[in-house]
């Protein structure tokens, strides 16, 4: 009979995630480059805007911990936006439910629920969980693996921007690989929303 599981319940670690899907960590730099090389220069205008987008962030944050919705219209809407995906050739869809099916003697499939979809043809950048900003952004990094495994064409490489707002990590998945790139924090002097924007530049038009 078959087995419906919630993706948040049963896939809450990455170890949990590797046994289930036969997926290793890479920390080799050659692996996952993208976050780090030839990356687009950001014009002072933008420079200017991600500014203003930390400052709001601050301003919001001082009055206690910022839920789902409101970390998206203060800072993942405006990136997203910034970056080009809510304009053709990209495809937004939000809420999106995805099953994970999962073919062995126990014949499982996985459900959850992801916060948003950029699709490009074989690419897909996927915002996961973006909970309280009281929540590690790590606590989602299991959850974003699972759902970018949903992506049917394997052979290429997938990305994912994993945030709650304060802290932003990317994450690669290629084949039965995965790798994660530094945390981007807005608590650290310099506005890191710089590399987070030039990273979904780089990763707009990949490869």
């Amino acid at each position: 009979m078959t087995q419906l599981l919630a993706v948040t319940e049963y896939l809450d670690s990455l170890a949990a995630v590797e046994a289930q899907f036969n997926l290793s960590r890479n920390d080799d730099r050659a692996f996952f480059p993208e976050w780090l090389d030839n990356l687009p220069e950001i014009t002072p205008a933008q420079q200017q805007r991600l500014d203003l987008i930390k400052q709001r962030y601050h301003y919001h944050r001082q009055y206690g911990n910022l839920l789902e919705g409101a970390v998206n219209f203060i800072v993942i809407a405006p990136l997203l936006e910034m970056a080009g995906f809510y304009d053709p050739p990209f495809h937004l869809r939000s809420e999106v439910s995805l099953k994970i099916e999962v073919i062995d003697q126990q014949d499982r499939i996985y459900q959850g629920r992801i916060d948003s979809l950029v699709l490009q043809e074989h690419l897909w950048i996927v915002l996961v969980k973006s909970k309280r900003t009281s929540f590690s952004a790590e606590l989602a990094l299991p959850q974003a693996l699972a759902y970018m495994v949903a992506n049917p064409q394997r052979e290429t490489p997938t990305f994912g921007l994993v945030s709650n707002g304060a802290y932003s990590i990317f994450v690669k998945l290629h084949q039965s690989q995965y790798s994660f790139s530094d945390d981007f924090s807005l608590n650290r002097r310099q506005n890191e929303l710089y590399q987070v924007l030039q990273i979904l530049d780089r990763l707009k038009f990949y490869p």
